[in-house]
This record gives C-alpha cells, sequence and structure tokens, in this order.
C-alpha cells in the first residue's frame, strides 16, 4: 500500500501492519470524539511515526498513486475530521 502524509511525501506500507496501525487510529477517533487535543495530538505523532518507521520511502520524484492520505503532524483536529471516513484514517 502506498501511503502518502501530507507535506512528507510516501512510503510503501506492507498491508500486514494496518491492524498495529488501526488500533492508534481507534485511539485517536475516540480522543477526537472527546475533544481531547492533548491526547489527540500525542496519538496522531505516534500514528505518523509508525507509519514512517515501518514504511520504505519512495523516492521524491515518484509519482505512484496514493491508496491512503494522512494528514500532515501539525494538522488541527478540525482539519483530521476532514480526513475521516467511517473507518477512521486507517481503513479496516
Amino acid at each position: 500500500m502506498i501511503v502518502r502524509i501530507m507535506g512528507e511525501g510516501q512510503v510503501r506500507l506492507a498491508d500486514g501492519h494496518l491492524t498495529e496501525l488501526n488500533k492508534l487510529d481507534d485511539e485517536l477517533l475516540a480522543e477526537m470524539e472527546n475533544g481531547d487535543g492533548p491526547a489527540f495530538r500525542r496519538t496522531l505523532q505516534a500514528l505518523l511515526t509508525r507509519v514512517r518507521d515501518l514504511g520504505d520511502p519512495l523516492p521524491d520524484d515518484s509519482l505512484e498513486p496514493s491508496e491512503l492520505i494522512l494528514p500532515s503532524p501539525d494538522a488541527t483536529l478540525e482539519e483530521v475530521r476532514d480526513f475521516l471516513s467511517d473507518d477512521g484514517l486507517i481503513p479496516g
């Protein structure tokens, strides 16, 4: 799966990592629903860090279509709401 982090570029991420990322995504959803800004910020950073750690960066000049687009690390709670689907940021 090709994942884009807004403002950073793309990584290739094995589908096998989605379960782990979904746990962080579920936490992020709960924090958004509760309006817990500080916890939201920590979990968003943790989610993006795991994507960077688990993924293989694609070259900057690569033009592969992204299957998943994640918000930038400095995105606000309101901006992240715009990214959400029924499954959160990560499908599944």
